[in-house]
């Protein structure tokens, strides 16, 4: 592949030209209104667990599943939703999504069993990809430059609005109407979105997409749950169990195959060639950063506040405001920022103060009010929240523009596909760091070291006291203490890598060529590379 096709996804655009047409803002405020209600459809439910569990039953592991199936589910098929939106039209794919999205929220909403639940999460999870990878790819054709920059850190906000209000929301129908209320607004918000943002986008596909990668999708989405399985099961069963070493050798051969097929592609789902560079790859570790340094905390922290500091759930939902509300302003402010300050420093300074904000997190004690919660959370919000808008469209930026539905498949898979790996990481770390002080603790059997870690973990005392009543609450709470430091500790040391990365391959470049000489947005490798 050139070096061309890194550069920009369009002719080059003089970066102060950043105005929307008017006509323009019904297209944006159509995808708008669906990152808007994606992200609070994924995130709300995280403050129900707890409810779900008391009503329906089921492990930890499988209440893990009402968000790791989704988040899987997602992140296995957003390539296969941009390939679909260049082939079919982004369009048309953006409201089958959303009709499909819809219909599964009810039946999430009145599911009888755990399973059932399970099973209509993982599905939703998928068409969510659908409709936010079509509506992504829609926007990129409708805007270039500075002006697209605008557009998606504007979408950025969206999502952060989401996020922010998201566990605010779902905390306070929880406590007024039930968990299942969470499922039902949801609908109505997708129903509301159909209606409204579909009419205003108009059809636009890629005329060289000739074909659908199934083996492709088939080949990623057996390697992405082969390993999410493996790092979930790993606590549970040993990682040097028959299981898991199977998990593992499958995930391997798996990813083998995968690879193996798109090189066979003529039009790939996946253009893996671009990963040979260091730049594109640097785009990656952005989302993966902000995974590990904000989205983690976000499905984690909830179980601690409930289960261990003793709130309610709408408390633990307002808590949770410092930690998701710089989402939704920051992205818009970032974007701005990018005339004076180059965006890979600029988010790595992002990172590097939501690593601050883990080791801060890292040792606040269990009882110290929520108070003591407060800055830490707020720093890792503005960490995440500075990269956060300028991350699409650096992605968008890499790919032609014809190509737009591959590139923000490419990247959302990195994204989403990232923070199911991450929310399955730093549960087996966690997980392996409880078990560590249990052993220390007492001579516990192995099944009941399990089942005690499993239930500090899953902020439920009681059933971790049950498991092990020779250690009493008090000392299974600090327990709970040092992992959960440890494991901040340990999230804080990959987010402070990633701004590494951000800040030494991530920069503005000046393209200069026979006929213009304007500044445009390249992924530039440092002097040496």
């Amino acid at each position: 592949m050139s070096q061309d096709i890194l550069r920009t996804a369009g002719p080059a655009v003089p970066l102060d030209d950043a105005r929307i047409a008017p006509e323009k803002w019904l297209v944006l405020g159509a995808v708008f209104l669906a990152a808007v209600m994606m992200p609070l459809g994924f995130v709300a439910p995280v403050v129900a667990l707890p409810a779900i569990g008391a009503e329906l039953g089921g492990s930890a592991v499988a209440l893990n599943w009402v968000v790791n199936g989704a988040f899987l589910a997602f992140g296995s098929a957003v390539m296969a939703a941009g390939a679909l939106a260049d082939m079919f039209g982004r369009k048309r794919l953006f409201g089958i999504g959303l009709v499909a999205y819809t219909i599964l929220s009810l039946i999430v909403a009145f599911s009888p069993t755990l399973l059932v639940l399970d099973i209509a999460r993982t599905l939703q999870g998928a068409a969510g990809a659908l409709a936010m990878i079509a509506g992504f790819a829609a926007l990129a054709q409708e805007f270039e430059g500075r002006a697209r920059t605008r557009a998606f850190s504007i979408l950025g906000t969206g999502f952060g609005i989401g996020i922010a209000f998201g566990p605010i929301i779902g905390g306070a129908l929880i406590g007024s109407l039930g968990w299942r209320a969470i499922f039902v607004a949801v609908a109505i918000l997708s129903l509301g979105v159909l209606a409204v943002g579909v009419p205003r986008l108009r059809e636009s596909r890629d005329p060289d997409a000739k074909r659908f990668d199934i083996w492709g999708v088939v080949a990623f989405t057996v390697t992405l749950t082969l390993l999410t399985l493996a790092i979930m099961q790993g606590p549970q069963s040993g990682w040097s169990s028959p299981l898991v070493l199977a998990l593992i050798g499958g995930f391997v051969v798996m990813l083998g195959a995968f690879l193996a097929i798109e090189r066979a592609q003529e039009r790939p789902m996946l253009d893996v060639t671009l990963f040979t560079y260091p730049r594109f790859l640097a785009v990656q570790s952005l989302p993966v950063a902000v995974a590990y340094s904000f989205i983690v905390v976000l499905f984690v922290l909830p179980a601690r506040l409930v289960g261990i500091e003793g709130m309610s759930a709408a408390e633990a939902g307002l808590l949770m405001l410092p930690l998701s509300a710089p989402i939704a302003i920051i992205p818009f402010l970032g974007a701005l920022l990018t005339k004076w300050v180059p965006a890979g420093p600029l988010s790595g300074l992002g990172l590097i103060i939501g690593a601050v904000g883990l080791g801060l997190l890292a040792f606040v004690a269990p009882g110290a009010g929520p108070v003591a919660f407060v800055l830490p959370l707020l720093l890792i919000g503005v960490g995440a929240a500075i990269p956060w808008g300028l991350m699409d469209d650096l992605a968008v930026s890499v790919v032609p523009k014809e190509r737009a539905g591959m590139a923000v498949g490419i990247f959302a898979t990195a994204r989403v596909a990232g923070e199911s790996i991450a929310i399955a990481v730093t549960g087996a770390v966690l997980l392996g760091f409880a078990q560590a002080g249990l052993v220390r603790a007492g001579k516990l059997a192995p099944d009941a070291v399990i089942a005690t870690a499993n239930g500090m973990v899953g902020g439920k005392l009681g059933e971790a006291a049950l498991a092990a009543p020779s250690l009493g609450t008090g000392l299974l709470t600090q327990l709970y203490a040092d992992a959960f430091s440890a494991a901040m500790l340990v999230l804080a040391a990959i987010t402070l890598v990633a701004a590494l990365i951000a800040i030494v391959f991530v920069r503005r470049h000046e393209v200069k060529d026979e006929d213009e000489a304007d500044e445009t947005l390249v992924l530039c490798e440092p002097e040496g590379v």
